[in-house]
């Protein structure tokens, strides 16, 4: 969305007290801007901020670089003591013209009066997210009030480039425009709030009262200056124009010792000061008392002294202190309402506190902190409540002793990468977050004294090598983490409220218990010693034993409904790759998916589930007997089961059920009353007593594809009366000779496949053109099958209501001449307006050797052929098609092909690839194929590529023509 403004300002001028300076921008640099000063002749750039000091005097802004693919702006801000400024130095202003609205034309306007693009962004111009762009407009829209004062615009405003000086040169330009709209400061001074300091700057661009708005104090409380270069003069000037201002960030920027002491001395109610990346001297620390409001300090990556001295911060009123990633000696904290103190990472050989009320305490990474240090520092706070010491390698189990006996209130205790401690002898009982990651020393012992932290919450003991077992029965724990504990054996947890457990990759673990009323979801992949597990989880609902190797058929026991399952709600359960399970007998009412997926030693399967809806046996390869009684499962799929011999399912929701390739499928009971699908192709030892009971109990089957089922006979057929909505039945590769059951019971037959049913004989098929059986079939499927050329043509002439027709690879089948008149073919010499149209669409005849002619003539009533496939037919020689909706013909691979005649306007497509036939009769065939686009000969040896330009000139419709030799 692109926002147009028309903008025009009033014509009154401001008058000023101080001096007027004439400033023009003069050179742009990429990503800076730089202003000169008609009368001073001075030049300054900054790489931040373009604002004004109490002099008079120009700050710069560089802008470019801080947003990346922002274009570079220009941006003048003059905020000195002489421009339009806050508090006293306004009063000598003429307040008159500073309360001067800009007015915006409405959208309403004529359309010869000019306007604006604001090219800032195309659907934001303020760089707002969504929501508060929203917000911002929907608050805006009740104090935007349409006002008409007769004035019209005379000049047009360049919002890309305009420069607001001190004096009133831009508004004595413009005039007020006929239609427009009051935006007050409130207004002003609400939507710039939700705007960040770069954007503050764009906006200053617009008009003057926009610059003045930008500039108030109540969008810089909070100077950030992290990462720019800015000299010690310039954030003087800024310090002096924002007294105010709360927060400084000073992070990365040069000199942040000068820097940091001038915001110590000008910023009387500075609050959070943040620095580092450079050096601070100790007068910096000394002055820290006299900034009696601060509150917060931070200090990042920086050298603190000259390296040799100790560096001491004191302040009465400092709660919050951060020393990170610092060089120093020694340093010492005196701050009696400190609350937080960080010294992570810092290089520091002793600290001394002296901090009373601090509650939360971070030495983590210090390496250089010695045992006895690290014991003074932290004793030293009574009111400690947390502590993270991780990483201090020189920790002693002595130390924790004392800090347990003095620090009380001790709840979160931090101590990874301590190898020296082993917390036997300690006692923690006011312990909620206890974390001993990667603690070579902790052992069983250790685990016997974290039982006294009587309120734990949470314990992670990930890497810890020498721990062999785990038996904790503690009523608040919630959350334990066990990963890569090498040796651990064994695993008790007795937790009413436990909600998470995370063991993993504990190679040696053979025995987990688990008493929880609160876990959900229990995780316990790759355990591969796992062969006991005992859940007592009333509320657990998913578990996933993937790749626990060592489990056996017991583990169904623990989820079964009928040993009394310790987990009533369980939903999910995974067993993947688990390849010692052999027998799986489970019983449970409320699993609703199971998952035994490469599980490749299950031979049996009995499933007790009636509310089972997704079952997994991918890679089942040697199951052999399944039962399914009862289950809620939709949908099934045995056909990765090639040894299943019995099979017995009761599934009152099953509607599709797959048993491809179970070959030796010869016991098979099935009671689905909503079953729709059902196929049950290559099992060739399944016989008619199947098909009967299967039909009998299943009376909805729509599709049955019983495809290489040789033992299905036509007794079996007869039973397809009991299937009243069948509409798809597929017979292919069978031994039948009848089709008499069919005709018969399947009225709705809508596909028949009869594929390479070769004891078919020509009579087989004469119920369908000469009794109107199947009177709804409208695909037939012949392929590869025996019957004579003369039968194929009376199904084709006398089944006009057959769309699709197959007849791959018919042997028998001649040449294809609908021109002439035999008593099987079509009487052309009677009216054709009495016969019937032939609703044949799609007719495939590959592959079929001994046809050497097609002739379709316009009065061979096969007005509805749109898609014929003569393709690897060796002896084809001659095609005369007449066809007004054929679109597709596809002739490849016909070697022999020498004519090609075609009538066909409507035809897009045409295959001659690898087919011996001149380029002057395709010229011929496709001048009359005003819709043909893709043409493919390839590897058509008397086809040159240079008659490319004679095919398209031909038809001049062609859009794709494919070339083995030279693409075109």
């Amino acid at each position: 969305m692109k926002i147009w403004c028309w903008l025009c300002f009033w014509e009154e001028e401001e008058e000023h007290n101080n001096n007027n300076y004439k400033r023009e921008v003069v050179m742009e640099k990429e990503g800076t801007l730089v202003i000169n000063d008609v009368d001073e002749g001075k030049h300054e750039e900054l790489g931040f901020c373009n604002f004004g000091g109490d002099d008079g005097e120009n700050v710069q802004m560089q802008l470019g670089s801080l947003e990346e693919g922002s274009s570079n702006l220009d941006v003048g801000l003059n905020l000195g003591s002489s421009s339009l400024a806050a508090g006293s130095e306004m009063e000598g202003l003429d307040r008159g013209g500073h309360c001067k609205r800009p007015k915006v034309n409405s959208l309403a306007m004529e359309g010869d009066i000019p306007f604006v693009r604001v090219p800032a962004q195309e659907s934001n111009p303020f760089g707002l997210s969504e929501e508060e762009y929203e917000r911002m407009l929907n608050r805006a829209a009740q104090y935007l009030q349409p006002v008409s004062d007769g004035e019209e615009t005379d000049h047009l405003v360049d919002s890309t480039s305009c420069e607001v000086n001190e004096d009133d040169q831009v508004s004595a330009e413009m005039n007020d425009c006929d239609n427009r709209m009051d935006l007050t400061d409130d207004l002003l001074h609400m939507v710039f709030s939700f705007l960040d300091h770069i954007n503050l700057c764009k906006a200053a661009k617009v008009c003057k009262q926009w610059h003045t708005a930008s500039a108030h104090e109540d969008f810089w409380w909070f100077l950030n200056f992290e990462n720019r270069n800015i000299s010690p003069q310039q954030f003087e000037s800024m310090c002096s124009r924002y007294p105010n201002a709360t927060q400084v960030n000073i992070k990365g920027a040069p000199a942040i010792h000068t820097l940091a002491m001038q915001s110590l001395s000008s910023l009387r109610n500075l609050a959070m000061l943040t620095l580092g990346k450079g050096q601070l001297g100790e007068p910096f620390f000394q002055a820290l008392t006299d900034c009696t409001m601060l509150n917060s300090l931070t200090v990042i990556d920086a050298v603190l002294g000259n390296g040799h001295q100790e560096i001491p911060i004191y302040h009465d009123r400092l709660r919050h202190l951060q020393i990170v990633k610092c060089r120093m000696v020694r340093i010492s904290v005196r701050c009696p309402e400190l609350e937080t103190l960080s010294l992570k990472r810092s290089s520091m050989a002793h600290a001394v506190l002296n901090c009373p009320l601090l509650r939360d305490l971070d030495i983590a990474s210090c390496h250089k902190l010695l045992d006895a240090a690290v014991r003074s520092a932290a004793t030293s706070c009574p009111l400690l409540e947390s502590l993270d010491m991780s990483n201090c390698s020189c920790v002693s189990d002595e130390t924790l002793r004392e800090i347990s006996l003095i620090c009380e209130n001790l709840h979160i205790l931090n101590a990874s990468y301590c190898p020296n401690i082993s917390l036997e002898s300690v006692r923690l009982p006011m312990l909620t977050v206890l974390k001993l990651h990667s603690c070579e020393g902790i052992t069983s012992a250790s685990i016997a004294a974290i039982s006294y932290s009587y309120v734990l919450e949470v314990l992670e003991l990930d890497n810890c090598s020498l721990l062999t077992s785990v038996f904790l029965d503690l009523s608040h724990l919630r959350n334990i983490r066990l990963v890569h504990c090498r040796k651990l054996v064994d695993v008790s947890l007795r937790s009413m409220v436990l909600s998470s457990i995370r063991i993993s990759n504990c190679p040696l673990l053979q025995r987990i218990n688990i008493t929880s009323s609160s876990l959900q979801q229990l995780i316990l992949q790759k355990q591969e010693s796992l062969t006991t597990l005992e859940l007592h989880c009333e509320c657990l609902q998913e578990v996933d034993l993937t790749d626990c190797e060592s489990l056996t058929n017991s583990i169904f026991e623990v989820f079964s409904d009928r040993s009394g399952c310790g987990c009533p709600l369980l939903k999910s359960l995974i067993l993947d790759n688990c390849e010692r399970l052999t027998t799986v007998v489970f019983s449970s009412g409320s699993v609703r998916s199971l998952s035994f997926a490469g599980c490749r030693a299950i031979t049996s399967l009995e499933l007790t589930c009636p509310n089972l809806e997704q079952v997994t046996l991918d890679g089942c390869d040697h199951l052999e007997n399944a039962t399914f009684c009862p289950v809620g499962l939709s949908s099934l799929n045995l056909g990765i089961c090639p040894k299943l011999n019995v099979l017995n399912i009761d599934a009152p929701s099953m509607v599709q059920l797959e048993l491809k390739g179970c070959g030796v499928l010869s016991q098979s009971l099935i009671n689905c009353p909503l079953l729709k699908s059902l196929d049950a192709s290559f099992c060739s030892q399944l016989k008619d007593d199947f098909l009967s009971t299967t039909t009998a109990s299943c009376p909805l089957i729509e599709s049955l594809i019983l495809m290489s089922c040789p033992s299905i006979g036509s007794d079996g057929l007869m039973s397809l009366r009991y299937l009243p909505n069948l509409t798809l039945l597929d017979l292919s590769y069978t031994f039948l000779l009848d089709l008499q059951p069919v005709f018969d019971s399947c009225l709705k037959l809508k596909v028949l496949k009869l594929q390479a049913c070769k004891y078919l004989t020509d009579s087989s098929l004469e119920p369908l053109y000469k009794d109107d059986a199947l009177p709804a079939l409208l695909e037939l499927d012949l392929s590869y099958g025996t019957l004579c050329h003369s039968a194929i043509q009376e199904l084709i002439a006398c089944c006009t209501h057959l769309t699709h027709l197959n007849l791959n690879g018919c042997v028998n089948m001649h040449d294809m001449n609908w021109s002439l008149t035999t008593d099987h073919d079509f009487n052309l010499d009677v009216d054709t307006d009495s016969q019937p149209h032939l609703l044949l669409q799609n007719l495939n005849c590959v592959g079929c050797p001994n046809t050497k002619k097609v002739i379709i003539p316009r009065l061979a009533r096969f007005s509805h052929l749109s898609s014929l496939n003569l393709s690897l037919s060796a002896n084809l020689k001659d095609v005369d098609l007449a066809c007004s909706n054929l679109c597709f013909l596809n002739l490849s691979n016909c070697c022999s092909l020498e004519s090609l005649k075609l009538e066909c306007p409507r035809l897009t497509t045409l295959f001659l690839q690898s087919c011996n036939i001149g380029e002057e009769v395709v010229e011929s065939a496709i001048s009359h194929c005003n819709m043909l686009e893709t043409l493919d000969v390839r590897f058509c040896p008397k086809i040159s590529p240079l008659s490319m330009g004679r095919l398209r000139t031909a038809c001049p419709s062609l859009k794709r023509i494919f070339n083995s030799l030279v693409p075109v």
